[in-house]
């Protein structure tokens, strides 16, 4: 690809991805070879246990996760659950149908870890940390790996995936906010 369409496109990502919310967030995508790793982070002022029950709110998660059409709980085992989601990676002209069916372990109030195991997606590991700051403050770490099952244009991936991260991470934090000022002092 010429590297003008290249930083054409880049551009446009730019544009496109979501603007923060009034927390701070930070998120990097990187691709090698089929794999992108995306991570993800947000500092926030909100109670802890309000953000735990956000990210773990997985029968719910379609509700306010965009380009997500369906999240539910098939399994619960403890700390041990298989998720199934739906939804679309979707980018200018670009929109694959993904599934995903995640086996998921939760250390409470501290990580979730999520690892697919069927689906369209070959290979995905991801994992939501929480931690509580001396500021007072919350920090929500998002890590993630994924090998697609199905072809994303070389040049655009890294863009469609970090769009599609960051407008998720975004959603999250929001929703995490909106709970914890709906609960009051």
């Amino acid at each position: 690809m010429k590297p003008r369409v290249r930083t054409v496109l880049m551009m446009l990502c730019g544009a496109l991805c979501v603007h923060a919310s009034p927390s701070t967030q930070q998120i990097e995508a990187d691709g090698h070879g089929e794999s992108i790793s995306v991570t993800a982070s947000a500092e926030m002022l909100v109670d802890p246990h309000t953000a735990w029950k956000v990210i773990t709110d997985y029968d719910h998660l379609a509700e306010f996760i965009p380009s997500m059409r369906s999240s539910r709980v098939v399994r619960r085992d403890a700390d041990r659950l298989l998720v199934e989601q739906t939804g679309e990676f979707s980018f200018l002209f670009f929109r694959q149908p993904v599934e995903a069916k995640l086996a998921v372990v939760e250390s409470p109030e501290r990580w979730v870890a999520a690892r697919a195991v069927g689906g369209n997606l070959r290979e995905m590991d991801g994992r939501y940390t929480l931690e509580s700051l001396p500021s007072g403050a919350v920090r929500l770490s998002y890590s993630g790996r994924l090998v697609p099952d199905f072809a994303i244009p070389p040049v655009i991936g890294k863009m469609v995936v970090r769009n599609l991260v960051a407008n998720q991470f975004d959603a999250m934090v929001r929703e995490i906010e909106r709970r914890d000022a709906q609960k009051g002092p």
